[in-house]
């Protein structure tokens, strides 16, 4: 390596987030967001260039490469604009704020993104990516940045007039209050499952045509509302078919990593074949529970498969030593889309053999034809994305073995296979730590080691718990994210709803009361620094954030479920924990802010739609007393079973409403209650299966 210096070295040198160090050698003269930029902005009488993007964004690398490290467009920005970066994952109230405003000035919206501002913040201009020059349908980006510099300078009256009303229309939009029927009525989720059926590809799985994204929330919400019935009375599919063969056609399919595990962002088509390859630990760590459930559900063993594998993964290259976890990793290797992850034919012989590299190759789907290639770099060529869709049952008959044989070659092919993709270029790797994405890590590992009986994965857990204690919880507040082990920004509403959700999680695995009551503080400054008292519902920063040009109520699940969404889910599970009413009408609150959508835009609302199921839901109690020893019999019984509506108190003592009076001197005991009235103490698992059974 070199040890020569960059030739540019901006602000953003001193920055942690991955991506906003990825353009500290830009000639731009970048600025992170704060006060600085935009005091610079109104001493130059100049307007503003907001970039937003994020590290494992293909178009952001695009885009940076084209115009961002092009001196002549980096000095018409340096020269005629204020510019400022931002990581999204960071700073996702910015984010959320200027896409709001991008999506409603263009009808669309997206990464990199790209907004013109005035030093006041509001915006009067915006797209996503933008080539250097005029092309395919996209005004060049040097055009754009000469025609609003020269707008800014010779019509600003209509500009700033322009802006203002943008701004105003914008706020106006964003003033939502919870009022009309707080009924919480069966026909909501009934109604949502009848429009997502409308949307669903019986074929292939999943909900609308390409590009196809996995929508953990909705999939959570469908095992819920029906995880008994296959079908409607009309012979339609029923929520749980829906659920359960969108995650098989996913896990079986392209967007899954067969060597490594682990799912990328989405799938460019309608079978799940070709994903982009960029992989988020939001994803995985979602759909790893959605996974457990699947396989409590039905026992497939797939849907094991697919848990151990993505969390292994997740363990091996997305955790840091200290017990925190990344956030991403690249969709691009040496420039190109997926080329870690493609393989072909010979590819498949040098490594395996000839013999066993061609049966390989048909059971991961690998051709001569390929089918994938990478638009941009055709040089590449056709390459294969592995699947597993081929049946092994024609396989084994075409080569004169059986099914059986094949099964047990497959893991050394897979390790051999993995061994070699680990010897190219790695994609790069977004290591900042995030509090919100490290809650739904925190409740995955929790889950799957209760549900798998794994103590190694809630032993991930809880390391995990101990280390954003440690180094993200400042005087009763989280901070959002970390890395090199400095810990900044200010918490917003996903860290302590996600984070919280996840210490609920971990409680029902350990037995240990200090999660919960930690959750419970959680909840505590949600209601406290977040909640609208007169609206409805929470905002996504605080009430003494950083003040933006709209305080925004998240409300939509995106790829993760929205802020009101957690919360409510928060709020209804702590209030059945502690005994506390007030929660849930909190959880109702956020139910009758969105009620009138919940049907119609069912596929945004999968977290609130749970919500609804759980308040419908007999308030069912599962209470396990003893020691840790003595209760792992019981816990294992009510493990193999889907009890979504349930609530689990493990302990080995007192401390909550469902177990007062339950403590056991000697052994362990389980009580199967409703509403806090209890059958008699089951001393045996099979005294608790029964209970169960009925």
């Amino acid at each position: 390596m070199s040890d020569e210096q960059p030739a540019h070295r901006n602000r953003l040198a001193d920055e942690t987030s991955p991506y906003l160090l990825q353009h500290a050698a830009n000639p731009v003269d970048w600025y992170p967001w704060g006060e600085e930029a935009f005091e610079r902005a109104r001493a130059n009488d100049s307007p503003i260039l907001l970039s937003v993007g994020y590290s494992s964004c293909h178009w952001c690398h695009v885009m940076a490469h084209e115009s961002f490290e092009d001196e002549s467009i980096a000095a018409v920005m340096n020269e005629k604009y204020v510019n400022i970066k931002v990581d999204r994952e960071e700073r996702p109230d910015v984010d959320s704020v200027y896409m709001t405003a991008t999506q409603a000035m263009t009808g669309q919206g997206g990464w990199p993104m790209t907004v013109f501002m005035t030093p006041e913040g509001e915006p009067f201009y915006a797209g996503t990516y933008f080539p250097p020059d005029d092309g395919h349908g996209r005004p060049g980006f040097r055009r754009v940045l000469e025609a609003l510099r020269h707008s800014w300078d010779t019509d600003r009256e209509n500009l700033l007039a322009s802006a203002s009303r943008i701004t105003e229309q914008l706020q106006a939009a964003t003033e939502r209050e919870a009022s009309g029927d707080a009924t919480v009525t069966a026909d909501l989720t009934a109604g949502a499952v009848d429009r997502l059926r409308v949307a669903y590809d019986a074929t292939w799985g999943g909900f609308g045509a390409a590009p196809k994204f996995p929508n953990p929330a909705t999939l959570e919400f469908l095992l819920l509302h029906d995880h008994a019935a296959t079908t409607t009375d009309a012979g339609q599919p029923g929520a749980r078919t829906m659920a359960i063969e969108t995650l098989r056609s996913m896990a079986l399919g392209g967007m899954y990593d067969h060597l490594g595990g682990g799912f990328a962002r989405y799938s460019v088509d309608r079978e799940w074949l070709v994903p982009h390859f960029e992989k988020m630990l939001y994803d995985n760590a979602q759909l790893v529970r959605a996974y457990t459930h699947a396989w409590q559900v039905t026992g497939d063993d797939l849907f094991e498969r697919v848990v151990r594998e993505t969390l292994a993964y997740l363990e091996r290259e997305m955790l840091h030593a200290d017990g925190g976890f990344y956030s991403a990793q690249d969709a691009d290797s040496e420039g190109i889309e997926g080329k870690f992850f493609v393989w072909t034919p010979p590819e498949f012989a040098d490594v395996l053999g000839p013999d066993e590299g061609s049966i390989a190759a048909e059971v991961y789907g690998v051709t001569v034809a390929g089918n994938f290639q990478d638009p941009h770099h055709p040089e590449f060529g056709r390459r294969n994305v592995l699947t597993r869709r081929a049946p092994l049952n024609h396989i084994a008959r075409s080569r004169d073995t059986t099914v059986e044989a094949i099964e047990e070659r497959i893991p050394g092919w897979r390790e051999r296979l993995l061994a070699e993709r680990e010897t190219r270029v790695r994609p790069g790797l977004d290591d900042k730590v995030l509090t919100s994405w490290n809650g739904l890590a925190l409740a995955a590992f929790a889950e799957a080691g209760r549900v798998l009986g794994e103590p190694s994965y809630v032993a991930v857990a809880e390391r995990n718990a101990a280390f954003v204690r440690d180094a993200m919880w400042r005087d009763g507040r989280l901070l959002h994210t970390w890395k090199d082990g400095r810990a900044r920004i200010d918490g917003m509403i996903e860290d302590y709803t996600y984070y919280g959700l996840g210490l609920v999680e971990l409680y029902r695995a350990t037995g240990d009361l200090d999660h919960l009551h930690w959750a419970a503080e959680l909840l505590d400054v949600v209601v406290e620094r977040f909640r609208d008292p007169e609206g409805g519902g929470v905002y996504e920063a605080a009430s003494d954030a950083e003040r933006l040009i709209l305080r925004q109520k998240p409300l939509f699940d995106a790829a993760s479920p929205s802020g009101n969404g957690a919360a409510a889910l928060l709020a209804f599970w702590l209030g059945r924990y502690f005994g506390r009413p007030e929660w849930g009408d909190f959880a109702r609150e956020v139910v009758r802010l969105v009620r009138d959508h919940l049907v119609q835009a069912a596929n945004g609302f999968g977290s609130v739609l749970q919500v609804v199921d759980l308040l419908l839901a007999p308030p069912r109690e599962i209470a396990v007393v003893g020691d840790a020893a003595a209760r792992a019999p019981f816990e294992r019984e009510i493990a193999s079973h889907y009890l979504p509506a349930v609530l689990l108190a493990p302990a080995d003592g007192e401390g909550l409403p469902v177990l007062e009076g339950r403590a056991v001197a000697d052994g362990a005991a389980a009580y199967v209650c409703e509403n806090l009235v209890c059958n008699l103490p089951a001393t045996s698992v099979e005294e608790l299966a029964a209970q169960l059974a009925d």
